[in-house]
């Protein structure tokens, strides 16, 4: 994409007529009318943090629906809350004992609230089992989820597509392991098409009709068709159709199941791999005072969590974020941790200065139609982080603009990659960014820009304009232009 950027003063003749130059915000605002066909659709601000430089407003007072930057809040209240050092913890306990090979109790499974429980940690602890020489559990598989306390009226978001397993759908959970979803596979060679699902559960069945061709470019995934039927007994069919040429595999990422009959259900499927018999069922209930710990799994540090979160916008790993803060965070009066996790969080702004009103954080993810926040909200907040203790560990976690995350296809060929670390936002009718990017003198700004309209095709442009033109045309004390108001990306 190549750009038109803004002129700067040097440009500017004395035969120009005067009603011809332009701030730089009012390029800016003038730009996103002609695209948006509207003056109200875009808020901006922007701040130099330790060079030269304007800062920059456009409608920032306005309450704006942000999308995903208000990851960016929450991950950013995390490590001052929390601390970038905090670990999550799943332990393993039983109130049986260990006769020769075999556990004779109960298998305990104490939830931490861990955001990335994955099968890979999973099956690392589990194996220390085997290792202790046992191979028979005579006794049930008990989760206990008492990490959280969570409202039965907790909001949720109306997706208005036609996939409600997507993986950005999944909700937050005490129960909550590999993100809860299945990854499923198909691959075409001279046998035909093989099909598998990861983690293998007994209660997910993949019905593969995908057919083999001859060798060809490989289809988007787009081209297949999975669809789950749900059974009464708890189980889910999955029929995959399409047509696969040899060489080539396509995949994708459901979330099928209950959190709590996931990962029952995968705990078993491991200890079935280790050759382990767990003989009881599945219960849901809280570790006995007096039950002994077997085993303990420790999730990565807050800070390779924020980095995920930040760097792949994960919704549900930023909801289970806020929910973790809520609970270190809870009153004696408080039944929610959704909740107190938000009061936390608008305290601990409150208490930098920073004015909350109209904020609605909602979930912590940004995945929500009724979240709202203003462009100078947004870029005080990232001025409070620039000063933060651990500013380096936010903004190590945000995307690279043209590298990498949600920013790598973004702005790439103009001379920016790199050049800034940005947060993006993506909901129907709303395009967002939040972050740091640096101008060709090396100043960083802290901005903030979000545009709610209806279409909002056109705000990605817009936003990627803002992010341009900060790099090559800051505002500085002399930034005029004599560009008439037609001035367009090219």
């Amino acid at each position: 994409m190549g750009f038109t950027s803004f002129a700067t003063a040097e440009d500017a003749t004395p035969s120009a007529p005067a009603k011809s130059i332009k701030t730089w915000s009012s390029q800016v605002k003038d730009y996103a009318e002609r695209s948006l066909n509207s003056d109200e659709a875009l808020s901006m601000a922007a701040i130099p943090l330790n060079g030269p430089g304007i800062e920059q407003y456009i409608n920032a007072d306005q309450l704006m629906s942000p999308g995903s930057i208000m990851k960016l809040l929450t991950t950013y209240a995390a490590l001052e809350l929390l601390g970038p050092s905090y670990h999550w913890e799943t332990r393993f306990l039983t109130d049986g004992s260990l006769q020769g090979d075999t556990l004779d109790g109960n298998l305990y499974v104490d939830m931490g609230g861990d955001p990335k429980l994955t099968i890979e940690r999973l099956w690392t602890v589990l194996s220390e089992l085997r290792g202790m020489g046992i191979s028979h559990i005579n006794g049930d598989l008990v989760l206990d989820g008492d990490v959280f306390q969570l409202s039965d009226e907790a909001p949720s978001f109306k997706d208005n597509g036609d996939n409600p397993n997507a993986p950005f759908l999944v909700q937050p959970s005490p129960y909550l392991s590999n993100l809860n979803l299945i990854h499923f596979q198909v691959r075409s060679d001279e046998r035909g098409t093989q099909a598998w699902s990861a983690p293998n559960l007994p209660e997910v069945i993949l019905d593969n009709r995908v057919t083999s061709s001859a060798e060809a470019p490989c289809p988007p995934r787009r081209y297949f068709e999975w669809e789950p039927v749900f059974h009464d007994d708890g189980r889910v069919t999955v029929r995959v159709n399409g047509e696969l040429p040899k060489g080539c595999r396509t995949s994708a990422y459901l979330s099928l199941l209950p959190h709590e009959q996931y990962t029952a259900s995968m705990i078993r499927s491991l200890l079935t791999d280790m050759n382990i018999e767990l003989k009881g069922e599945n219960r849901l209930e809280a570790t006995p005072e007096d039950a002994r710990l077997l085993l303990t799994t420790s999730s990565p540090d807050l800070v390779a969590m924020v980095r995920d979160i930040n760097k792949w916008s994960s919704n549900v790993m930023a909801r289970q974020l806020l929910l973790t803060i809520g609970a270190a965070n809870r009153l004696e009066e408080d039944n929610d941790d959704r909740v107190a996790g938000i009061r936390a969080i608008e305290e601990w702004l409150s208490a930098k200065g920073i004015n909350t009103a109209g904020l609605v954080i909602e979930n912590g993810a940004g995945l929500t139609r009724e979240g709202r926040i203003t462009a100078r909200q947004g870029a005080q907040i990232l001025q409070h982080a620039w000063n933060s203790p651990f500013s380096a560990d936010l903004m190590a976690s945000l995307p690279l603009i043209g590298m990498d995350g949600t920013m790598a296809r973004r702005l790439r060929d103009t001379g920016m990659d790199g050049e800034g670390r940005i947060k993006t936002g993506y909901l129907e009718n709303v395009r967002s960014i939040a972050g740091y990017t640096r101008d060709d003198t090396d100043t960083t700004w802290a901005v903030v820009g979000m545009v709610n309209n209806n279409p909002a095709w056109n705000g990605q442009a817009v936003l990627d304009r803002i992010l341009y033109s900060l790099h090559f045309r800051p505002p500085t004390g002399t930034t005029l232009s004599r560009a008439q108001s037609n001035t367009a990306i090219q």
